[in-house]
Parts: structure tokens; sequence; C-alpha cells
């Protein structure tokens, strides 16, 4: 799906030191396989409408989130045509720190029952990191489990999400995408913290990784 022409101007402008990021050695690699660089702006393309733009190198819409507001009990990741691809669901249970649980496609309201169980099994349960119960690893973020029950992470989120600069690493502490900053080549273009770059490694998948992007900015932001 092509978007405005202005905005694809944009994600090219954004997306023309690429070649450079190729050269740095902070990502694994599969030999001959390319990771995917995505530009996600934090503005919604709707009028009148809070939320998030995900476009890729060739300026097409790519996942996009609308009526996003501040620390909602639920968010939806959708494709461009709209199709729902994650649903996150903050936990109603008291705990320390922020905790979400994420769903494939749209779950509707149903799959919460009046004393806040399950009747639909989550995929992965996504944790803030809390410092008094995790030592003094500052540097962690978040920690994401697989279901609604298991104790071990399956990946874990470190850096710092304010600034952009932020690693997903799976159990062997390989990282699998990230979060960046983007600087303009030209001195007088400033993209700030609202437009930044997440690079997926392959094999990872995009959505997932967008769907960490946006719980993130619930707990950071």
């Amino acid at each position: 799906m092509k978007i405005f022409p202005k905005l694809k101007k944009f994600s090219r402008a954004v997306h023309e030191e690429q070649a450079h990021d190729v050269e740095e050695k902070a990502y694994p690699r599969t030999e001959g396989t390319p990771s995917t660089s995505l530009t996600v702006w934090r503005k919604s393309l709707v009028i009148n409408c809070e939320g998030f733009t995900v476009i890729d190198s060739d300026g097409n819409l790519v996942y996009r989130v609308d009526n996003y507001i501040e620390r909602p009990e639920e968010l939806i990741l959708m494709e461009a045509s709209g199709k729902s691809v994650l649903t996150m669901r903050r936990r109603r249970k008291l705990a320390l720190g922020d905790s979400w649980y994420m769903y494939e496609g749209e779950v509707g309201n149903c799959c919460m029952r009046s004393d806040s169980s399950e009747s639909e099994s989550p995929i992965f349960c996504v944790k803030k990191h809390v410092n008094i119960l995790h030592g003094n690893n500052h540097n962690v973020q978040a920690n994401v489990y697989r279901g609604a029950s298991d104790k071990r992470f399956a990946f874990r989120i470190e850096g710092c999400y304010s600034q952009r600069t932020c690693k997903v690493l799976d159990e062997s502490s390989k990282v699998v995408a990230e979060i960046k900053r983007k600087e303009a080549v030209s001195k007088d273009v400033s993209f700030g913290i609202e437009i930044f770059q997440l690079i997926v490694q392959p094999g990872f998948d995009a959505g997932f990784a967008m769907a960490l992007v946006l719980l993130l900015d619930q707990m950071f932001s």
C-alpha cells in the first residue's frame, strides 16, 4: 500500500544512510540475507487521531496504530489494510511494574472474564523490569515471556527507550531487533525522538518487534 508522496519522500530521506548502517557490526546476520529496516513515526495518518505509522524504505505503509491514548487497557497493531496483527491487553492483576498480555489477531472483550483471568491464552507476556526485584541491572527495560505462566524469559530488552536506543535479545543474548535514533545527513535536519528506526534481523517477526515498541512506549513515555 503506497502512502502520500510527501511521506514517501520523507521515508527515503530517513533511509538514505542505510548503506552505512550495514557496515556496523552490532547486528548478528545471516550471510546474504539483509535485515529489515522500518521507519517508525509516532504519529497517525488519520486526522484527529494519535498513533503510530510504520513505513518501509520504499515508502510503503506496513503497520499502523490509530486512536493511541495514554495508558490504555488495550492496544491493537494493524497492517496497512487495517487487519489486526496483534492485540495487547494490560494485565488487571495487581503487580509491580507495567505488564501486558499479547494475543494473535484481534481479541474480543469476551476473552476477559470478570475475575480478570484469561479465557484465551496469550502468546506472550511482557513485563517492565523492576530493579528492586532484579538487582541493579538498570540497562534492562523489559522481559518477554512465552504465555502467561512461563518463568524464564524468551527475550530481554536492554537500553533506553526514552532515548530510542534499545536492543531486543533472545535467550542466547543474540540481538534480534534494535531501536535506533536516526540522524539525518544534513545538519539542518533533525528527526528527534518521534521518528526512529526499527531494525529487524532475519527470522524475527517484524510485527512482533513493532508490538514491543508499542509496549515500551507505554512503559517509558
